[in-house]
């Protein structure tokens, strides 16, 4: 007997889930608010920067919980019923519409509000969401 793997024609799906995971795992889906600000700034940063959306969200500079030493490396595994992560996948899927407004106002970067990176000391940051910092 043999076995042929059957693969999903639309490769658009998977980049929707690994950008939910990267969003998820970074707000841990704590507002909607949150969600969408932290997805729309994936958006400015692959239309400014001309980058795909799976290259941004598999930048470990630019997203802690990418890394295995984060907290929150093991939310990149949550299992893809999980209420929150839902969310983060239907704003992924908003944002690959070019349906979601940019909520974190053209922002590039980011970081957590407890955690103070070295690149933020000399820069303002333009939004504060939900314990999320944004800069251009």
């Amino acid at each position: 007997m043999q076995l042929t793997l059957i693969k999903n024609p639309d490769e658009s799906k998977s980049d929707v889930y690994k950008i939910a995971r990267v969003v998820y795992a970074e707000t841990h889906a704590t507002s909607l608010r949150a969600v969408e600000s932290l997805t729309s700034m994936i958006a400015n940063i692959a239309r400014t920067s001309g980058r795909s959306y799976a290259d941004i969200v598999s930048d470990t500079e630019l997203f802690p919980a990418l890394n295995l030493a984060s907290a929150s490396h093991h939310l990149l595994a949550t299992d893809a019923n999980e209420r929150g992560l839902q969310m983060c996948v239907r704003v992924a899927m908003r944002m690959m519409r070019g349906a979601l407004p940019d909520t974190c106002n053209g922002a590039t970067c980011f970081h957590h509000s407890d955690v103070i990176p070295p690149w933020a000391t000399s820069r303002g940051y333009i939004a504060d969401i939900d314990g999320l910092l944004f800069y251009l």
